[in-house]
């Protein structure tokens, strides 16, 4: 615990095809793609060794939220796939995994990140300073923002 009482938080990056990976596989399952009746298919997963996985864990261990960030040229990334475990929810968590992954993209090297936010997160992006870009669209059944942020 940290003097404030707030738990230990810690953003690893996650090797793929790992048992760390394959946990955040079904927690973005069950998170983002079972409530709409879809599965994470070979089509959506077929990218992913290149991609680079992190977890948020707690002091225990525990896989709390996951994310994915590709990377791309001109000192880019594309942030995909954001998940929070339903039981801890409305705790701060995908705040502090977003700061700590913009953090490590940065460090990097990587001075501006987009994501497709879906339109019921775009308020919480906003408040970690991302703006949209252009118009709504339908991904994955839901209607979406792009949106964009320099990080560095």
């Amino acid at each position: 615990m940290r003097p404030n009482g707030q738990p230990v938080l810690t953003l690893s990056q996650i090797e793929y095809g790992s048992s760390q990976y394959l946990a955040a596989r079904e927690l973005r399952q069950d998170v983002l793609r079972s409530p709409l009746g879809l599965e994470l298919g070979p089509e959506d997963l077929k990218e992913e060794q290149s991609q680079l996985h992190f977890g948020l864990f707690d002091a225990e261990g525990r896989l709390l939220a996951c994310v994915i960030a590709v990377c791309q040229p001109g000192a880019k990334a594309k942030i995909r796939q954001t998940a929070v475990d339903p039981g801890y929810r409305r705790q701060g968590l995908a705040s502090t995994m977003m700061r700590q992954l913009e953090e490590f993209l940065a460090a990097r090297g990587i001075d501006s990140v987009t994501l497709h936010a879906r339109r019921s997160a775009i308020g919480f992006y906003r408040k970690l300073g991302y703006e949209t870009v252009g118009r709504e669209f339908t991904e994955v059944t839901l209607p979406h923002r792009k949106m964009v942020k320099r990080i560095a």
